[in-house]
């Protein structure tokens, strides 16, 4: 499958000598959680350059994908420009991380300003499930967050990718239950096979189901679409799972605005279609929700973390 990473596949010579002090290791995962909760909060705008810096030097296969994504996303551009796109994705990931770790480890509160709530509040005020389609774009974890505390209080079902190694999965497994969150599940995919039923029983229960939809899982299905004028993979997962429970899709996308604030911004819901021609419904929303992938992108494009080629 074009775009998966082929490190869950087998380990490269850095990975078998680094071990967990390789960047897919839980070494970096514990040491950015020990910053953030034992410094002062002022000292990550010193600490944050140096690390980025750091990274940006030593993740050379990361750094090539970043800068082909851009070559698609920005158009073509010179050396120079292309290391300071590199850059700033990596300076925008980095913040973002910091914030996540302060919302699950220190229980800082995040600012969130809605923007199209109108089209939340037709989906979300009513009885029935329904499933947020986000992108890794921002901090994405405010889009599940959000169904949990406005409209109905229901259970959301947030649906990611494990991490590519064990340990550092495990690190991520127990940041969670540690914090804990009322009436929010995370699902890490995985050759369950009931993964799938229970989704689909969640929803018709009037629950809600969060999922990405900018990049397969790996091993997971795709259907093409057009994205900045290249072919671009959609997972079919959450397009055949909301067509299956015939829940509409809303496109839900966050943004970093400054320090523990975001922009949240919902648009208009997709409805699967439900023919004969099955094949033809998925492609179909598929391709709607490309549209809206692109333009949240297109909005603010260093705040897209795709770390492995996306066209």
């Amino acid at each position: 499958m074009k775009g998966a990473p082929p490190e869950r596949e087998r380990k490269s010579w850095a990975r078998r000598l680094l071990g967990r002090y390789h960047v897919y290791g839980d070494f970096w995962y514990r040491f950015h959680l020990w910053g953030v909760r034992h410094a002062p909060s002022w000292l990550m705008t010193f600490l944050l350059p140096f690390f980025t810096a750091f990274f940006f030097l030593v993740l050379i296969r990361i750094r090539k994908a970043v800068a082909a994504n851009y070559e698609v996303v920005l158009g073509p551009c010179g050396f120079f420009e292309r290391q300071r796109r590199i850059f700033l994705n990596l300076w925008n990931y980095a913040w973002n991380l910091t914030e996540r770790y302060e919302a699950l480890a220190v229980g800082k509160k995040m600012e969130v300003t809605p923007e199209g709530e109108e089209h939340w509040h037709k989906i979300a005020l009513g009885d029935n499930g329904f499933l947020i389609a986000t992108a890794h774009l921002g901090p994405w974890e405010a889009a599940s967050l959000n169904a949990s505390h406005h409209g109905k209080k229901r259970k959301v079902h947030v649906v990611r990718e494990a991490e590519i190694e064990e340990d550092a999965q495990k690190f991520f497994e127990d940041l969670l239950a540690e914090r804990g969150f009322e009436n929010y599940t995370v699902h890490f995919v995985s050759n369950q096979a009931q993964l799938g039923p229970n989704l689909l029983f969640a929803l018709r229960r009037g629950e809600v189901v969060a999922l990405q939809g900018d990049r397969p899982a790996h091993g997971g299905r795709a259907c093409d679409v057009t994205v900045f004028g290249k072919t671009f993979k959609v997972p079919i997962g959450p397009l055949a799972l909301a067509r299956s429970a015939e829940v509409p899709i809303v496109p839900v996308f966050a943004y970093r605005t400054g320090r523990l604030k975001a922009s949240l911004v919902f648009k208009e819901p997709i409805v699967v279609a439900k023919t004969e021609n099955r094949d033809q419904d998925l492609q179909d929303a598929a391709s709607a929700l490309a549209v809206h992938i692109e333009q949240a992108i297109r909005r603010k494009p260093f705040q897209w973390f795709c770390f492995r080629p996306g066209f």
